[in-house]
């Protein structure tokens, strides 16, 4: 049997192979800077500060304790740099372990261990995700590393084994949140085996003990806990709105029918289900097409629907105890997805890969040849999709490389999140923040998929410099421009992945132009306004009207003859702005009260004569607001400002 074991090891490494040369992606850019910040501060890598969607933010509040960052925290300070390569190779490590993890359980539950653990490598998650250095793939390695050793430490009342397994699960809790749900999983694993061994139960509370002292020694150490200031965001983001709740079920749902291939998972899963389930997974599929008609939507969510509900009922049964504790995996972790998570993204259900696989196998056992049809399709499918994947990053990284001589000369914004930010950011780019008043001969590094942002032209206008589209060979999409895949986040729709010809994204670069004003009396839906708002206004809404923050700065044209100077704006009910300024060159030239709910308008006693070719207008607030899933600081609704014509 050894040799299984080693081949094993070696396919799950030769999976890595291909992907090594992989350009920073997704979020890999957020754990990176706290790898960099574990290098002045190792105890608290989550302690640094960088900007998010054009905001700047604590990491205390990342969704992830450390162990990530420290992992790539070592790892740079081993190298010296970050080194696509080497950081891959070294991660590779962490898909070993997931895999063997895999292939002692599938001993104890199955009769082909090979075939279940060559299923659960296929998964389209652990093949794409494993080529990042997202904590997804270190989180489940020792997920399914706890799971093994404990079901071990069981079977033999092995206290070595116990202790083992305590390591895994402090390991798996300092690297996701969601290890908490390892107690009722192992917990229920007991129940369902009449296990009475106290050192067992005693060990499954592991990760909640490991959470509890790491948030006390930042308490401790730093005056703060991480899990508040996450919550703090939560609120702030608008995360846990129910509509994100119910959208994250859907999504879910879809891609469990692609834990294992599907038609694999329904022939298994409607092989001893009975025939009232199947029925309303068939009703689902049918409400599937009113939400999308796309039959890659609805009939993945019918196959999800049976497999989720399959397993609710298996982990119910009286009899069959291996297949009521894999189906109890299944069933505690994905309700308990339901609750933690809102963007429905496919690599959160990893977890549960496992059981799947198990399941499927022991269903299917059997029917040999129909495993290993349902493996090799799976696998092509998920390299087809880590393929496309890897274009995906590289297309950013390729972009910025042709632009190295221009960050030398010029100051260059990013606008945009990723690998984009990453490689434009290590040759001198500088992030954008939300309103930010970009100068004459800047150059502003853009996205259309990767959350760009509003931001001024300081007086200026954009002319383009270079456009590249990324556009995969294959024509499959995990994310993308008019895609419709929950791959990555639910916003953008609710299939598995979707299939495409258009670019994926579109990255330019601009230049700033100086451009004089064109108008004194600037109505906020003007073709000119773009140009002519300096900072603290931000984009059209309704085509009427923009929010200001707390201090807008506009640039007019000075008028011809002195002229009375008037700002027209509307201040809503919950907004506390009450005082108005305007100031004309740094003179104050206005101020008036205005009340909530109602149009308000500050003009000018006397009339005011500009010099030069332009004149600057400021508008300050006494204070302001903000809304729940709206990070901005809102002033007031303002419509018109200027000179009186």
């Amino acid at each position: 049997m050894r040799w299984q074991w080693l081949l094993v090891a070696a396919l799950a490494l030769l999976l890595r192979l291909p992907f090594l040369d992989q350009a920073i992606q997704g979020d890999d850019v957020y754990y990176l800077a706290g790898a960099q910040h574990a290098q002045i501060d190792p105890a608290h890598p989550n302690h640094g500060r960088y900007v998010f969607l054009g905001r700047m933010v604590d990491m205390r509040g990342h969704p992830h304790p450390p162990l990530n960052a420290w992992s790539l925290a070592a790892l740079l300070a081993l190298v010296k740099d970050i080194r696509e390569p080497v950081f891959h190779l070294a991660y590779a490590l962490f898909s070993v372990i997931a895999a063997l993890s895999v292939f002692s359980l599938a001993r104890r539950f199955t009769s082909r261990p090979l075939v279940a653990t060559l299923l659960f490598m296929a998964t389209p998650a652990f093949v794409v995700n494993g080529n990042s250095f997202e904590s997804d793939i270190p989180f489940v390695a020792f997920w399914l590393a706890s799971a093994a050793l404990f079901a071990g430490a069981v079977a033999r009342r092995s206290m070595l084994l116990v202790g083992l397994s305590c390591l895994a699960m402090v390991l798996t809790a300092l690297a996701a949140y969601q290890s908490v749900v390892l107690i009722p999983v192992l917990g229920a694993f007991l129940l369902l085996r009449r296990e009475r061994w106290l050192p067992a139960w005693f060990a499954i509370l592991t990760p909640a003990v490991t959470l509890a002292l790491w948030q006390l020694f930042e308490r401790f150490s730093t005056g703060a806990l991480p899990a508040s200031v996450l919550a703090g965001y939560f609120h702030s983001y608008g995360w846990q709105a129910l509509s994100n709740k119910l959208k994250n079920a859907a999504a879910l749902t879809v891609h469990t029918a692609w834990i294992v291939f599907p038609l694999l998972a329904a022939a298994a899963f409607l092989r001893r289900s009975p025939r009232w389930l199947a029925a309303i997974a068939a009703l689902g599929m049918a409400g599937g097409i009113w939400v999308d008609a796309h039959p890659l939507f609805w009939a993945s969510g019918g196959i999800g629907l049976l497999v989720v509900l399959e397993c609710i009922r298996t982990s119910l049964a009286a009899r069959g105890t291996e297949d009521r504790v894999l189906a109890a995996w299944v069933a505690v972790f994905f309700a308990a997805a339901l609750v933690l998570f809102f963007a429905g993204s496919a690599r959160y259900l990893l977890p549960i890969a496992a059981p799947v696989a198990l399941l499927v196998t022991r269903a299917l056992h059997d029917r040999p040849r129909w495993l290993l049809a349902g493996f090799c399709l799976q696998l092509l499918l998920s390299l087809a999709l880590s393929f496309v994947n890897y274009q995906h990053w590289d297309g950013y990284r390729a972009f910025v490389r042709d632009f190295r001589q221009e960050f030398a000369r010029q100051r260059v914004w990013i606008n945009g999140e990723w690998g984009l930010r990453y490689y434009a950011e290590a040759e001198g780019g500088l992030p954008m923040v939300q309103g930010q008043a970009v100068q004459p001969g800047d150059i502003v590094l853009t996205s259309r998929l990767a959350f760009p942002i509003h931001f001024t032209t300081g007086g200026g206008e954009l002319a383009p410099l270079a456009e590249r589209e990324i556009r995969p060979a294959v024509p499959l999409r995990l994310i993308g421009l008019n895609s419709r895949s929950a791959y990555s986040t639910v916003s953008l729709g609710y299939r598995p992945f979707d299939f495409s010809r258009a670019p994926l994204d579109v990255v330019r670069a601009d230049v700033v132009m100086e451009r004089l004003p064109q108008l004194s009396y600037l109505p906020m839906n003007a073709p000119a306004a773009e140009s002519q708002i300096l900072s603290g206004v931000y984009q059209l809404e309704f085509e009427r009207w923009r929010w200001t923050g707390e201090r807008a700065v506009l640039l007019l044209k000075p008028p011809s003859a002195p002229s009375r100077v008037r700002a027209v704006m509307y201040v809503p009910e919950q907004a506390p702005a009450a005082r108005v300024r305007l100031t004309v060159d740094g003179v104050l030239v206005a101020e008036g009260q205005c009340a909530s709910a109602a149009t308000c308008e500050v003009l000018s006693e006397g009339a005011v004569s500009g010099a030069g070719t332009s004149a600057t207008l400021i508008l300050t607030v006494d204070r302001t607001f903000s809304v729940p899933g709206d990070h901005r600081r809102l002033g007031v609704i303002l419509t018109e400002a200027g000179f009186v014509p």
